[in-house]
């Protein structure tokens, strides 16, 4: 027999979420514009960088002192 749904999506996740992101960034440029779509798309990547630091146990101070000028992390 062939795949069912939930198989096939989930061999071609980076695709639909790739699709996924693709479409709502789309949608957010359409509705707010480009600058302000690329500030939001900027302080997303910061979001996952800063998640991904915490999901491999660095020191969240380490990793904002890495990042913020050191006049914001005394």
């Amino acid at each position: 027999m062939g795949k069912t749904w939930f198989e096939w999506a989930w061999s071609h996740k980076g695709a639909i979420l790739g699709t996924a992101c693709g479409l709502l960034f789309g949608f957010v440029y359409l509705a707010v514009g480009l600058w302000k779509t690329l500030v939001f798309a900027a302080i997303v990547f910061l979001g996952y960088y800063i998640g991904k630091k915490q999901d491999n146990r660095e020191d969240l101070r380490d990793v904002l002192a890495r990042i913020l000028p050191e006049k914001f992390t005394r």
